[in-house]
């Protein structure tokens, strides 16, 4: 079983000192992984850069609205200078300032243009199984699969029964099981309205629930031999880790 953590790249030294604070809590990470967003200067794969040892992985992510598939891969140089050898590709969240320019790409269409550009990257690509039905998502990551993914990374899940369900359709595939705590009331109305989220009948927005709930996941994740990807968004990091590992 592999441990990823997502890390908000803030700023390249604040990716550093949440780096610090993961590893002294949870010695078994093995992969820091970076979400690309616009507000902050730092872009993902120059965060991934900065924390490089010949010990952990770094997958940054790439937005796939940010490319033109007219025009080669913006990101392909530094990924190769830094070796940078991993990405996650995600749809990417439409920017409030439209100054960003975007354009009508896929994460199938960027996944192929990484297997065609820079054949050497294992690419993954992202699953959102509250978007649509299961049966729609099953096929959507068959797409993935067919232009190029490699591997896979979740949307936080919160009920084990849901991803035992889940695995079923990924058998046989890498795949990085998310789980995010969820804090406050107002965390619980933004996962149930934007994203779709059902929580079990027993959940509570507590750090006892969901520590209780992590420890669970890692135990599910490792009997089904696969991984897990932490995302403790807006979370004091050592209280987490450290109520998970300990």
């Amino acid at each position: 079983m592999k441990i990823a953590v997502e890390l908000v790249p803030r700023s390249a030294d604040a990716v550093r000192d949440d780096l610090k604070v993961v590893e002294a809590c949870c010695p078994q990470l093995d992969i820091i992984n970076v979400p690309d967003l616009v507000r902050y200067e730092t872009r993902s794969w120059q965060a991934c850069a900065t924390v490089q040892s010949p010990f952990l992985r770094t997958i940054p992510h790439i937005r796939a609205i940010d490319i033109d598939l007219y025009q080669p891969l913006p990101m392909a140089d530094y990924l190769r200078k830094h070796q940078i050898k991993e990405v996650l590709v995600v749809g990417g969240d439409i920017p409030q300032d439209m100054g960003h320019h975007i354009y009508p790409s896929t994460s199938t269409d960027i996944i192929r243009k990484f297997k065609e550009e820079m054949p050497e990257v294992k690419v993954y690509a992202a699953i959102d199984q509250y978007r649509t039905s299961m049966r729609k998502e099953a096929m959507y990551i068959q797409r993935k699969l067919y232009a190029g993914a490699d591997g896979f990374f979740t949307q936080p899940f919160f009920d084990v029964r849901f991803m035992e369900m889940y695995a079923e359709i990924l058998a046989g595939h890498d795949v990085y099981w998310g789980v995010a705590p969820v804090m406050s009331t107002r965390s619980v109305f933004y996962w149930e309205t934007k994203n779709n989220v059902v929580f079990p009948k027993n959940f509570e927005p507590t750090l006892e629930w969901n520590t209780r709930f992590a420890r669970e996941a890692l135990e599910t994740v490792d009997k089904l031999g696969s991984n897990i990807y932490f995302m403790p968004i807006q979370m004091n990091l050592e209280r987490y880790f450290t109520n998970i590992f300990r």
